[in-house]
């Protein structure tokens, strides 16, 4: 029905928006500062990143009082990572390191290359920030060389470089005191990238209505962390999750969602159409968002979205922001090679070739919202966030 349409939610926030106004009470701060220096981009919540309150003001669908709430409504990590302490007695190995942090059962991949890279800032001997520097892009590159494949580890590392070094301040500072300072904004870019999926799950709450059914594709952390609030927050709906051959990745989120009491149904990949006037909405989350406003995720999701395209159904990417990369495909053969072994259970004449690809390219016009930390955006303005991100 027209109400519950992406449209008629996001004119119903930005209206509660208005009518709530904007006027903010002089604070204790500003009374007594009259004249502060000026701040190009100020931060007016010190619990929020002045990084994330700039970007804030891109996204295209959401007012930023919206994106605040749901920063706020996360408070504290109720589940804190922990400090993992390199032993200084022993040789750094950034690999090693990054090792330690991706067997945390819940830490995405990219998350994991951050902490590595935030270790590589605390533990080195560089005598100055030329040297510093250095080693920490030789760090990037070993962990991005360590699984070329990988759009958001590659992507991660990227931004992390970019949101640590970007200050001026570091050139005008003795180097303990710039040091301090990178592992502070090493240490904060991690944190943020920890709470995404949270921030995530926040914003799409509105679009998951009572009745509901949602056509699910693979395994996603972040598409379980934002179903997984919905059931918390007593929403009846379903789920349709389709088999994810050849890894069988559905299998495994059907189960986390019986854990959960939500009603689920398990589809074969091949089901997707015949199923799909039963759907109200489709989530999948990404491996990548490139700068058309596109994904690449799991095989399969592009057929999907043409599927629900045709079928006037709505499909709803959840991605982190540490996935934004700067590529730009133009079809499927532009992505760099990412295959996987695949067992059909009866033996395959050498003669016959087998599609072993992981991954495919899904192009903006299928999508319909991107649901990210940095607010709920349209696929048209990914790019104009990425330059952002990437300045």
């Amino acid at each position: 029905m027209w109400w519950r349409s992406a449209s008629f939610i996001m004119d119903r926030q930005q209206n509660e928006a208005a009518l709530k106004g904007d006027t903010v009470a002089p604070t204790e701060s500003s009374i007594s500062n009259p004249n502060p220096n000026p701040n190009p981009n100020p931060n007016t919540n010190p619990k929020t990143s002045a990084y994330y309150e700039t970007r804030a003001a891109h996204h295209g669908v959401v007012t930023s009082d919206w994106l605040a709430q749901a920063q706020a409504a996360i408070g504290p990590d109720p589940d804190p990572l922990p400090q993992l302490r390199p032993d200084p007695d022993k040789p750094f190995s950034v690999i090693k390191e990054f090792n330690n942090w991706r067997i945390q059962p819940h830490l995405a991949e990219a998350v994991a290359a951050i902490r590595a890279l935030a270790a590589v800032i605390r533990t080195s001997r560089a005598t100055t920030m030329m040297q510093l520097e250095m080693e920490l892009k030789k760090a990037s590159d070993t962990l991005k060389s360590w699984d070329a494949t990988s759009i958001s580890l590659t992507a991660g590392c990227d931004l992390f470089m970019r949101y640590v070094t970007r200050t001026s301040a570091l050139e005008y500072e003795d180097f303990n005191s710039a040091k301090s300072r990178l592992i502070e904004r090493a240490e904060k870019f991690g944190e943020i990238s920890h709470k995404a999926r949270k921030v995530i799950a926040m914003l799409s709450q509105d679009f998951i209505f009572d009745g509901c059914t949602i056509l699910v594709h693979g395994f996603s952390r972040v598409v379980l962390e934002v179903l997984k609030l919905a059931a918390q927050n007593k929403k009846l709906f379903r789920v349709f999750c389709t088999e994810g051959r050849p890894d069988r990745t559905g299998l495994r989120l059907s189960n986390e969602l019986a854990k959960l009491d939500v009603p689920v149904k398990l589809l074969i990949d091949s089901a997707v159409a015949y199923t799909m006037d039963e759907v109200d909405m489709v989530f999948v989350g990404a491996d990548g968002v490139v700068e058309s406003g596109g994904i690449i995720n799991m095989m399969g999701t592009y057929q999907i979205a043409l599927v629900a395209h045709g079928m006037n159904k709505p499909v709803y990417v959840a991605a982190e922001s540490y996935k934004f990369a700067r590529l730009y495909p133009l079809d499927q053969k532009d992505l760099a090679p990412a295959l996987r072994p695949i067992d059909f259970g009866v033996p395959i004449p050498s003669k016959v070739e087998v599609e072993r690809s992981a991954r495919d390219y899904t192009p903006p016009q299928y999508l319909t919202l991107l649901f990210t930390d940095l607010g709920v955006l349209t696929p048209s303005v990914v790019s104009d966030e990425l330059i952002q991100l990437y300045l």
